[in-house]
């Protein structure tokens, strides 16, 4: 997977490549949720939830009535299990952007167990966050990808608008919203689990040691999209505290962009970056080039937000437009149908590339500045060796348009196939209630540049006159590291907690 030709190039454009026994794409919160559940259901060392946000009054299965909490779930499986020490990190200033404000700071019975240990990270370059979503069972079973464990992830592929299932807690209904989390077992989950340690390391100056489950984990009963597969890992992690910055994920999707021969399939929840838009206005000149497909958010949360990200995504897109000399560009927003006959747009969470029927890659990472060189990302790659790595690579584009445009994904695929064209092929579908919308104004005259004050809304690397000055803040008034990234873990020291489990431990 890592020889001179490859995308993938371990210490240059990845951290480390492992192989995973199994691999599957779980696209939406439904399918995640139910396999996490199946695999938490069978811990028996250590859990790690890695996120931006978590929250745990949500229910596990919305659709159940009886369905406990993911709180109430994971108390259960520590008092059930005395060995288990289940740990939580969480961006420090998750909750409040996510409207708990300060709920999750304060003790609640599940996360008072002595062996339930949550700890906020802090340790950010100002403006930045931790934005990597990940959970590793025992190091056998792990999930990367878009999907934070809190309100406003859980939908069915259905999308259907009004669904009463997509409630958040507190019972206010919620838009229909598309992600997607990639489930690996075998080495690969080893691995996983070695970031999920490094990131609690730096960020609580608490070494974890690997667990000891010999036991096999299931993460769900369906046929594993890919077996015996090398998996690659991308990081972004900033410059801070002496650390050298690491732009892993971003170098390694414009490697990939690179060397498309027909068909780059995006997913993003924002698409915002220069230097992917430069890449592609280059291929896009080619008389030969790849044709591309992006599939974005259109709303945007917030003033801010929708003048700068939302202002920026339609600039790129109208600058692609002008960049497509030879009509290969496509740029859409999901909708689904509404009762009074109005469209209803889908979020898109997801962070995907798919290039040709060679390389994929899944993650935290958006087609933004922050998500290369700001926050803390973690995306996973496949880059395919074999015809059924192949196959798999062309039938998830294949399944994930089709959904999109309520189609058999296998007609769909061999529509594709017949005329050798994605972007018609998404034409000839694209005809019901239910589809893609393209960008209003894509092919218009305005700017293409993007907007003044990007680099303070969605800077690409660390501001360090600011850092400086936050950090000598923190020195002025005695705030402690340790009190400030966990304000209420268990009592007892951290090196008791390790020598004894059983003992007591602004974007989306």
């Amino acid at each position: 997977m890592s020889g001179t030709n490859s995308i993938v190039q371990p210490g240059r454009n990845v951290w480390r490549v492992a192989s995973a026994d199994r691999l599957r794409v779980l696209i939406d919160g439904q399918a995640y949720f139910e396999a996490l559940e199946t695999a938490l259901a069978q811990a028996r060392r250590e859990v790690w939830i890695v996120g931006w946000d978590f929250n745990p009054d949500i229910r596990m299965r919305p659709d159940e009535p009886q369905s406990p909490t993911l709180g109430a779930f994971l108390l259960k499986l520590v008092e059930e299990r005395p060995e288990i020490v289940v740990r939580v990190l969480v961006w420090a200033m998750g909750p409040i952007y996510s409207g708990k404000s300060l709920k999750m700071f304060r003790k609640r019975r599940w996360s008072s167990h002595p062996r339930i240990v949550l700890a906020f990270d802090s340790r950010h370059p100002l403006r930045g966050s931790h934005h990597q979503k990940l959970v590793v069972v025992d190091d056998r079973v792990a999930f990367v990808g878009g999907i934070d464990l809190t309100a406003k992830r859980w939908d069915t592929p259905d999308h259907r608008a009004g669904d009463p299932r997509r409630t958040m807690p507190g019972g206010k209904r919620y838009d229909p919203v598309h992600d997607m989390q990639v489930a690996l077992d075998g080495q690969a989950a080893r691995l996983a689990g070695d970031i999920a340690r490094r990131r609690w390391l730096f960020a609580t100056d608490e070494a974890v040691p690997a667990p000891d489950a010999p036991t096999d984990i299931c993460f769900d009963g369906q046929v594993p999209d890919m077996t015996k597969v090398d998996v690659a890992f991308a990081r972004t992690e900033p410059a801070i505290r002496g650390r050298p910055a690491v732009r892993e994920a971003a170098d390694l999707t414009l490697a990939a962009l690179r060397v498309a021969r027909r068909h780059i399939y995006i997913e993003s929840q924002y698409f915002a970056s220069p230097k992917v838009c430069d890449v592609l206005c280059e291929r896009l000149a080619e008389p030969d080039g790849p044709e591309v497909v992006i599939v974005s958010t259109l709303s945007s949360h917030g003033l801010i937000e929708r003048l700068v990200l939302g202002i920026n995504r339609d600039r790129l897109i109208r600058r692609l437009s002008r960049c497509d000399r030879h009509g290969r560009m496509r740029a859409f927003y999901p909708v689904v149908p509404k009762p009074d006959g109005t469209k209803q747009e889908i979020v898109v969470h997801s962070k995907l590339v798919i290039v040709d029927d060679l390389f994929l890659r899944i993650g935290s990472s958006n087609i933004n500045q922050r998500s290369e060189g700001l926050d803390t990302e973690l995306d996973i790659a496949v880059e395919a060796r074999t015809d059924a790595e192949r196959r798999s690579i062309v039938m998830l584009r294949d399944r994930l348009l089709a959904e999109h445009l309520d189609a058999d994904a296998e007609a769909f695929g061999a529509a594709v196939r017949a005329g050798g064209h994605l972007g018609r092929a998404i034409d000839a579908f694209n005809t019901g209630e239910r589809g893609l919308q393209p960008f209003r104004d894509a092919k218009g005259r305005g700017a293409i540049v993007p907007v003044p004050g990007t680099g303070i809304v969605d800077p690409a690397a660390p501001w360090w006159p600011l850092s400086a000055w936050a950090g000598r803040l923190r020195h002025q008034f005695g705030l402690s590291r340790r009190r400030a990234v966990s304000p209420f873990a268990a009592s007892t020291s951290p090196a008791s907690r390790q020598a004894s489990p059983s003992g007591s431990g602004m974007k989306k």
